[in-house]
């Protein structure tokens, strides 16, 4: 996933923590902010410490990379997206984060076809 998609800075992520909607499953949890000034959609990943050492957390943040980067065509533009992993993920491959992260982003109505 290229850097233009990723949300990077503190003040951005918590802008959309805090003022954002908020929707999970039992894997993942998702806040997102709709956001016009952009042509793309992008993305903040969040694994926190208690799911695992620091090559836990890498792994699923990539395999959370790797779904989003599959499924860039089908999300909303107009969306900034963050994403939290919760414990369950750790045991996860890339096709079952792939499939919870669809669920939940055609639940909100932010996955088209």
């Amino acid at each position: 996933m290229k850097k233009a998609y990723r949300v990077k800075n503190k003040e951005q992520f918590q802008l959309i923590l805090n003022k954002g909607n908020s929707f999970a499953n039992r894997e993942l949890v998702i806040y997102y902010k709709k956001n016009p000034s952009y042509e793309h959609f992008r993305v903040g990943i969040s694994v926190g410490k208690k799911i695992g050492n620091a090559v836990k957390r890498n792994k699923i943040k990539r395999l959370i990379r790797e779904a989003v980067r599959k499924l860039k065509d089908h999300i909303d533009p107009e969306v900034d997206i963050i994403i939290i992993a919760r414990h369950p993920t750790l045991n996860m491959s890339l096709s079952q984060i792939e499939r919870s992260l669809i669920h939940l982003l055609h639940r909100e109505k932010l996955y088209r076809r």
